[in-house]
């Protein structure tokens, strides 16, 4: 009865969103994965999959296609080990907060990780010292603004778990860590890539989120807060954001960043 009542209260959350502008409804990590980040993906490239663990962002067929190197790199030896055969051609079991690269990455994928990170200024200086010249880091990240982010760094870990998976069953096996959202906002993650020889050349904002969907009438608050929000902010209203981080030459002179996609 309970799963039926959920149920219909986030069908009438669907059908409350199709009233809105596209704008408001584009699902942030499908996008990420199926448009944003692949049209920053050239052949022959070498890729750190930064706390991809057993979901690496590459699947099989799409890493032969591009002729792929591929290193994941994750905190977590067990998810490291619980990825498909074949997927990483190296891994590296470390924190992204300490690691030191070597200027050798094309491109660095780091998908819903960095909300999960207390110390993000030092997971920049990480990032930045793993690509190379001209290499892109490709991230995605739910905001610190949004009032989901704001509500989950209120309550315990245990309380906010329980609810969410019992509300979304299908978020038990990837979701529910800790998260810090630290800096975790449009502005300050432009900031910290100026102070770590990154330009943002894309960047992508999402206006939608599932979390409140299971109560319709507190989603269509949620909803009017959102609106209100983007008219007086603009991005920093997001829910969540993707961003292309191009890295600096090290000679200014020979800097020549790509031409940034407006949004």
């Amino acid at each position: 009865m309970l799963r039926a009542l959920i149920n219909s209260q986030i069908w009438l959350s669907r059908v409350f969103d199709q009233l809105l502008p596209p704008k408001f409804t584009l699902n942030g990590n499908r996008h990420f994965i199926e448009s944003f980040a692949p049209q920053h993906i050239a052949e022959n490239t070498t890729v750190y999959d930064i706390g991809g663990g057993k979901n690496p962002y590459l699947n099989l067929d799409r890493k032969k296609e591009l002729n792929a190197r591929v290193v994941g790199l994750d905190i977590d030896p067990e998810e490291l080990s619980r990825a498909p055969q074949g997927a990483y051609d190296e891994t590296i079991c470390t924190s992204i907060t300490s690691f030191k690269g070597n200027h050798d990455a094309d491109v660095v994928i780091c998908q819903a990780l960095l909300e999960h990170v207390n110390g993000v200024e030092a997971a920049f200086a990480s990032i930045s010292s793993i690509l190379k010249t001209g290499g892109v880091a490709l991230i995605f990240v739910p905001s610190r603004n949004a009032i989901f982010a704001r509500l989950n760094l209120l309550l315990p870990q245990s309380v906010k778990k329980a609810v969410l998976h019992s509300i979304f069953p299908h978020t038990q096996r990837d979701q529910g860590f800790p998260a810090y959202y630290d800096k975790c906002t449009p502005s300050q993650f432009k900031k910290l890539a100026a102070r770590h020889e990154m330009d943002v050349v894309d960047e992508k904002y999402y206006y939608t989120s599932s979390y409140f969907s299971f109560c319709f009438p507190a989603y269509v608050l949620w909803r009017g807060w959102v609106l209100l929000f983007h008219a007086v902010r603009g991005e920093q209203a997001a829910e969540t954001f993707s961003m292309a981080l191009q890295k600096c030459s090290r000679d200014a002179s020979e800097h020549q960043p790509r031409q940034k996609t407006a949004v």
